[in-house]
C-alpha cells in the first residue's frame, strides 16, 4: 500500500503545485524520483510531465471559455513563454486554437485529476525467484535519457548499436574494433541496466552491457559496479518487446503496490536477455529489480 499511496500522494501534490515553474512531486513522497516517473508512467499511461501539460492545458481551456483574461495572460499562466508556444501546444491538445474554442466550446477537451484504484493481488502468482548476490560488475556503452521520452528513445539506442557492431558479432562476424573485442569478450547485450543519478533533471543512464571479466575498457565504453542486494527476477517469456512490457506493467500496478513483504532497495533496474531468437515464442528474458524486507 506505501506504493500506491505514494503514487496518489504524487497526483495530489502535482494538483497543489500546477502553476509552479518545476513541478518536482518526488520531493513529497517516499519513493526515489527513478521509481516514481517509472511507476507512474506504467500504472497512469503518462509521464509526470504529460500529466501537468495536460491539466494545464484542460485549465487554459476552461479560461479561454471564461474569457476574463487575454490569451498571452493566460500563456504565461500556465508556463508559456509566447503566446504562439501556448497556441500550438493548445491545438496539439484540443485540436483547435484558443479563438477557434471561443467559437465552438464543444471542443474542450477534458482532462480531469487521476485517480488511482487497481486490484491488489500480492503478487504471488508471477514467474519470480528471489536471488542473493554479490556487486555486479557490468561493462557497456551508455547513454543518458529522459523520462519523457525514453519509452521511444531506449529502443531506438539498441537499434543503433546493433547496427553498429551487435548484428554482425552476432551472426559469426570477427571482431574489427577494441570496442568490439569487448562486446565479445563480456558478452556486452545481456544486460539493459537503468542507472538513476538522482539529477534534478530527471534524467538517467542507461546502459548496453555485460558482465565485466577485467582488463582494458576501450574509448566508448564504461564499467559500473551495482551493490551487493536481493534481487527479484522476473521471467518473461515470447517474442519481445510485448513479453518485457507485459511483465513491466505487472510488476509495477500489481506486484510492487501489493507487496506487504519486500519493497526496492536502490534505484536500478536490470533487464536480462536470454540466447536464442528474440521473436520467438519461447524466447526467454527478465526483469531483476532490487530488493529488501520492509523497515530494513
Amino acid at each position: 500500500m506505501e506504493w500506491l499511496e505514494s503514487i496518489r500522494k504524487a497526483i495530489d501534490w502535482m494538483e497543489a503545485h500546477l502553476l509552479e515553474e518545476n513541478v518536482d512531486p518526488s520531493r513529497a513522497v517516499s519513493i526515489s524520483p527513478f521509481y516514481l516517473q517509472k511507476g507512474f508512467r506504467v500504472m497512469t499511461g503518462y509521464t509526470l510531465g504529460e500529466y501537468v501539460r495536460c491539466r494545464r492545458l484542460y485549465l487554459a481551456g476552461l479560461d479561454v471559455l471564461a474569457g476574463r483574461e487575454k490569451e498571452i495572460d493566460i500563456a504565461f499562466k500556465y508556463g508559456y513563454d509566447t503566446p504562439e508556444s501556448f497556441a500550438k501546444a493548445f491545438a496539439r491538445f484540443h485540436g483547435v486554437t484558443p479563438t477557434g474554442l471561443k467559437k465552438d466550446p464543444s471542443r474542450l477537451r477534458i482532462f480531469l485529476p487521476l485517480k488511482i484504484h487497481i486490484a491488489l493481488q500480492g503478487g504471488n502468482d508471477m514467474d519470480y525467484r528471489l536471488e542473493q548476490e554479490g556487486p555486479l560488475r557490468v561493462i557497456g556503452v551508455e547513454k543518458e535519457f529522459s523520462a519523457e521520452n525514453s519509452y521511444q528513445e531506449i529502443p531506438r539506442f539498441w537499434d543503433a548499436f546493433s547496427g553498429q557492431c551487435l548484428s554482425y558479432l552476432m551472426q559469426g562476424g570477427k571482431p574489427r574494433t577494441a570496442l568490439e573485442e569487448a562486446v565479445v569478450d563480456h558478452c556486452v547485450g545481456m544486460f539493459g541496466i537503468c542507472l538513476d543519478d538522482a539529477k534534478p533533471d530527471g534524467t538517467f543512464r542507461y546502459l548496453i552491457a555485460g558482465p565485466y571479466r577485467g582488463g582494458t575498457v576501450p574509448d566508448g565504453m564504461v564499467v559500473e559496479t551495482l551493490p551487493a542486494c536481493t534481487w527479484a527476477k522476473f521471467l518473461c517469456k515470447g517474442p519481445l518487446p510485448g513479453s518485457l512490457q507485459a511483465v513491466n506493467t505487472y510488476i509495477f500496478r500489481q506486484w510492487l503496490p501489493g507487496n506487504t513483504e519486500y519493497e526496492v532497495a536502490f534505484d536500478s533496474t536490470v533487464e536480462w536477455y536470454g540466447q536464442g531468437d528474440p521473436q520467438s515464442a519461447d524466447y526467454e528474458c527478465a526483469i531483476w529489480v532490487p530488493v529488501k524486507k520492509r523497515g530494513e
